[in-house]
C-alpha cells in the first residue's frame, strides 16, 4: 500500500494520515476539474471552525471550540464518518448537548439542511434579548416570531408586555415545529434531541 506522506499540519493541529491522495484532477470530458475527498473536506472544515482565527473572526460562535485528540488524525475522523448517515447532511456538535464546544464521536452527528437551518434560526435577533424576542419601540411591546423551515416563512407568534412571556411563547412554537421535524427524521438521536430541545 502506498503511503502519501504529508509534513504540514492542517490548521496547525491536524494530521493528514490518509493512505491516498485527498485531492485530484478529474477530466469529465470538458476540461480538468479539481476535486477533494468529501471526508477530508468535512474534516478540514471542522478543524477550521476550531482553530482558524480568520474563520472565527467571521463566525465568533466557534471561539473556544476544539476537536478531541482522536479526531486530530484524519484517518480516525474518516473511519467514524464512514459509519454515519452523512450524505447531503452537515456535521453538528451541539444538537445532542446544547452549548457543546468539543467535536468528538460522542457529541457529533450529521443533520439535514432542514434541521440545521431550524437550529441556527434560534438567535435571529439582538443578543441583548432572549431568543426569538425583539422590542417594538413604537408600540412599546415585546414581539416574538420564528422561522418555520417547513414552509420557509417567518411566523409571527405574538405581542407581549414582558420579554419573558414573549420568549415562552416563542419557545412553545419552536417546540411544536421541532416535533413536526422530528417526525420525519431517520436518525432517532436527532428526533429525540429535537423533541426535548424546547420542551
Amino acid at each position: 500500500m502506498k503511503v502519501y506522506k504529508k509534513t504540514k499540519l492542517v490548521c496547525g493541529v491536524g494530521v493528514n494520515d490518509a493512505d491516498y491522495p485527498v485531492s485530484r484532477s478529474v477530466d469529465y470530458g470538458f476540461g480538468l476539474s479539481y476535486s477533494k475527498c468529501k471526508f477530508y473536506i468535512t474534516w478540514v472544515n471542522m478543524l477550521k471552525r476550531c482553530y482558524s482565527a480568520s474563520y472565527q473572526l467571521n463566525k465568533p460562535t466557534y471561539v473556544g471550540c476544539e476537536s478531541c485528540d482522536e479526531w486530530l488524525f484524519f484517518s480516525n475522523f474518516k473511519a467514524w464518518m464512514e459509519k454515519q448517515d452523512w450524505h447531503g447532511k452537515y456535521l453538528d456538535k451541539d444538537i445532542l448537548l446544547l452549548g457543546n464546544k468539543t467535536y468528538s464521536p460522542q457529541t457529533c452527528l450529521f443533520v439535514s439542511p432542514l434541521v440545521s437551518s431550524f437550529l441556527k434560526s434560534e438567535s435571529d435577533f439582538s443578543e441583548e434579548r432572549a431568543d426569538g424576542v425583539y422590542y417594538d419601540k413604537k408600540n412599546k411591546v415585546f414581539k416574538s416570531d420564528c422561522c418555520n423551515p417547513i414552509t420557509g416563512k417567518r411566523e409571527f407568534v405574538g405581542r407581549y408586555n414582558s420579554e419573558a412571556i414573549a420568549h415562552i411563547a416563542w419557545k412553545k412554537r419552536k417546540h411544536e415545529l421541532a416535533c413536526q421535524i422530528a417526525d420525519i427524521q431517520t436518525d432517532i438521536r436527532v428526533a429525540n434531541a429535537l423533541r426535548t430541545r424546547y420542551a
